[in-house]
Formats: structure tokens, sequence, C-alpha cells
């Protein structure tokens, strides 16, 4: 299947787009990593319980004792764009994973000997991350009208919750292939994974508003991007006057843009 990458699409090499080339390797990619997700269905089934559990228990628990006063009067509602950001989160954190037992496989030399660029590999695997994301999105809408949550719908805000999602997995898919680079071991990813991804999720405005933060810790939220995909999808689920999506976008994209050229950096030190 990885040979699929390099046949031709029409014509002799010089006459092919190499945009068309680089693209269509990036769907490759991205249509591989999620043929793997769906030959095990139980790992989306096993992750959808954790956001269940955060807003049935967590969230019950808190709106009844008026913990946030700050967050408004309905504290489930302010809580489930965070409980969704955090599922998003969790499940691309670890795609780095997969990139080591590929390593351990020896999968990773062979398609690194495929004609397929490094960045559009990259790029493959970030964006096939979006798949479990959007699995999560699913399962956390469905709590939330289940619970009763008034949630803000029509096509616009749909699509932009759908972006907002991309982008947060995206960039968490390319910050765990960093990691993977880095460490090198599964047991040393999945304890740096959770070292990373507990103090972003605590430090962002995912469960409390960062006012009510102390001052040095609002510092480490505004440049935390956790904080904007959390406010990107609160302000699309849940604000009606939502109208600084575009900073929360650009930050967005900028952050996944730097992991992006990271990753790709890094990519191929797994094999040293």
């Amino acid at each position: 299947m990885l040979n699929a990458a390099a046949v031709p699409l029409k014509g002799s090499d010089k006459r092919r787009n190499p945009v068309l080339i680089y693209l269509y390797h990036v769907v490759v990619i991205i249509e591989l990593e999620t043929l793997k997700i769906l030959k095990d269905p139980t790992e989306i089934l096993s992750r959808s319980v954790q956001p269940v559990i955060w807003l049935l228990l967590f969230g019950e628990a808190f709106s009844r004792m008026k913990a946030v006063p700050e967050a408004g009067g309905d504290y489930l509602a302010f809580l489930t764009p965070g409980i969704l950001a955090q599922s998003i989160t969790f499940v691309s954190i670890f795609n780095g994973l997969s990139i080591i037992w590929e390593r351990d496989m020896g999968l990773l030399q062979k398609i690194l000997t495929t004609p397929i660029e490094r960045s559009a590999l990259v790029l493959g695997k970030m964006l096939a991350s979006t798949f479990r994301s959007l699995c999560q999105l699913v399962v956390v809408l469905i709590v939330a009208l289940c619970l009763g949550i008034h949630l803000q719908w029509s096509w616009d805000r749909v699509l932009g919750l759908l972006g907002f999602v991309v982008l947060g997995s995206a960039f968490f898919s390319g910050l765990s292939m960093v990691i993977a680079a880095i460490v090198k071991t599964r047991d040393r990813m999945m304890g740096i994974g959770q070292l990373v991804t507990m103090p972003l999720f605590f430090a962002s405005s995912a469960l409390y508003p960062v006012s009510i933060m102390p001052g040095w810790l609002q510092v480490f939220a505004k440049a935390n991007p956790m904080s904007y995909l959390v406010d990107g999808l609160r302000g699309l689920l849940l604000d009606p006057s939502y109208s600084h999506g575009l900073l929360d976008v650009l930050v967005l994209v900028g952050a996944t843009l730097l992991v992006w050229a990271l990753a790709t950096r890094q990519y191929p030190r797994l094999l040293t």
C-alpha cells in the first residue's frame, strides 16, 4: 500500500504538477492512517468513555456546587467545550506512539524510502488524527444534548466547529510526533505525553475562566494554544455574539505550522 504513493497520476514525471503530487501523497497517508483506525474500532469506543465520564460525573457535581460562579449560570454548558478540547488533545497527543511502533516494526524505514515528501508524510499523519477527534466531537455533542445543554446551531457555526477540531487535532498530533522523535521509546512517550497534556489542560480555560487564575498562570494560559482551542469551541457552541474567532484561528494556525515544521525536521531522527 505504501507503494501506492509512488504510482503516477497521468503522463510522465516532468508533466505532472508537483502541487497535485504533493496533495496526492498527503491524501494517501490520510487514507492509510484512517484504515488503520477503522481496523480497530474498539479504540474509538474506549476513548469515547472519557468525555462521558467528565461531563456526567465532574460536570454534574461541580454545576450543583456552584464551584465556579464566574463561569455563568450553567457550569455544565461552560464545561462542555473544555471537555471537547480535552478529548481532542488526549486522542491526538499519543499519535506519536504509532510512529514509534512503526519504527520498531521496520515500517518507518520503508516509508522513508518512498518518493513521498517528508513534510507531506507528516502533514498526512497530522490530518489523519482528525478522524478520532471527529468521533469525540459526535460523542460530546450527543451527551450535551442528552443533558439538555443549549447549544448554538447554524451551518456556519458547524463548519467553524469542524475547522477548530481539525486545527486542534493537527496541532497536538504534530506536537506528539515532535515528542516521539525526541524520546524514541513508547514508555517514555506515555510519560512525557501525560506530563505535557495535563499542564496544558489545567492551565487553560477548559475548566474555569482565565480571569480567576493567579497573574502568573494567566500569562501561561494566554500563551497556551489549548486556551484558544477552548475559546473557539466555546464561542461557536455557546456565545451568540462570538466575534473574536480570527485571533483564535490565527494562533492555532501559527502553532500548527510551527509543529509541522518541527515534526518534519525531527521525524527521521527516530531512526538514529
